[in-house]
């Protein structure tokens, strides 16, 4: 067996092993990293050979911490990116370069219409009639959209929401609410078979989908990082936030929403959140707590588009696409079934 798992912001990790009585055997660790002395790669190995397949990635950290002479030096990896490969191997999971992507930036449509889309998306690409598809969003009017299992009084004022234009929507995953105005932020859905995250945590597999745009964003000049559980941030703030369900469908949806050109008065007004935040913080300009893009990079935000597009092309490969017709439909179905109705956006009043 075979398995690889790219340390987000570090090195490659590789592992063969075989399986015999349930045991692992012929464990082999290989990777692009640095570790010091030579021997303790051996040492490594020969904590993980014998394990049980059943170990879970604590329990298999835990054996090659131990075996670790104690001046040992990693630089790229760690013990717990060692379990992940192997958690990885054992569950057969898939790599971005097996799949055939597709690259999707298309038209700006409703708030409604963007969660319905997510969702269609998603189960089209779990039940093998879409490939996996990344897609990058465009707002057509501005929305609030609250996480699965907010409280809508709780996170939104509806007096200064209707002021501003603002519609309210609720999307599948978890999370908290994210302030979206056309032209402001950079969104983006990854629609992919859980296959490409089997053996991860839900805290592995964040930083794991969203390592290209960390790529990204360093090439244009930021010290971007990931920060558990969801935060893309940077030394001069917090970049964006990213949500995650998986479906019964076979898929996992993964989405971002990254600052470009916020407008921090005008969310403290529509987000009750942000204000409490604020306050906690002894901060009174919400331009202070979430940096830009675009203060950060000097460019337009269709130009870092670009740049993201790029990236994950010459990492991933990536045929551009476009949403079908059909899909469409179904979205606009499930607008008026589910995603327009008062039910689900007061599902948690």
């Amino acid at each position: 067996m075979h398995g690889e798992y790219k340390v987000p912001g570090g090195k490659l990790v590789v592992v063969d092993l075989d399986v015999v009585d349930d045991k692992i055997v012929n464990f082999r660790l290989a990777g692009d990293f640095f570790l010091d002395p030579d021997d303790a790669l051996e040492d490594i190995n020969a904590a993980v050979n014998g394990l049980p397949v059943g170990s879970d990635a604590a329990t298999i950290a835990a054996a090659v911490r131990g075996a670790l002479p104690a001046h040992a030096t990693l630089l790229g990896f760690s013990p717990e990116s060692v379990a992940v490969a192997i958690r990885r191997s054992l569950a057969q999971a898939s790599g971005w370069r097996d799949y055939d992507w597709q690259l999707i930036h298309s038209k700006p449509v409703a708030p409604m219409m963007q969660m319905a889309l997510d969702e269609v998306l998603a189960i089209e690409v779990g039940e093998g009639r879409r490939k996996p598809t990344l897609r990058i969003w465009e707002w057509s009017e501005p929305a609030v959209v609250i996480g699965s299992f907010q409280s809508l009084k709780n996170e939104v004022d509806p007096a200064n929401a209707a002021l501003h234009g603002f519609t309210v929507v609720r999307r599948i995953t978890g999370g908290g609410a994210m302030f979206m105005e056309a032209g402001s932020v950079i969104t983006y859905s990854i629609y992919a078979p859980v296959e490409l995250v089997q053996g991860m945590t839900f805290a592995d597999s964040y930083a794991f989908l969203d390592d290209w745009v960390l790529t990204a964003l360093k090439s244009l000049g930021i010290d971007a990082y990931y920060q558990p559980l969801n935060d893309i941030t940077s030394p001069k703030g917090k970049i964006g936030g990213a949500a995650q369900k998986r479906l019964g469908s076979g898929a996992v949806l993964h989405h971002v929403t990254m600052s470009y050109d916020m407008d921090g008065d005008k969310m403290v007004q529509v987000l009750r959140i942000g204000r409490e935040k604020l306050s906690d913080k002894g901060i009174t300009s919400a331009a202070k707590r979430v940096d830009p893009l675009r203060s950060q990079t000097g460019l337009g935000r269709d130009e870092i588009i670009e740049r993201m597009k790029d990236t994950f092309i010459e990492l991933y490969g990536a045929r551009s696409g476009d949403i079908t017709d059909e899909e469409y439909a179904k979205a606009a179905e499930l607008v008026v079934t589910k995603f327009g109705t008062d039910e689900w956006i007061t599902r948690v009043p």
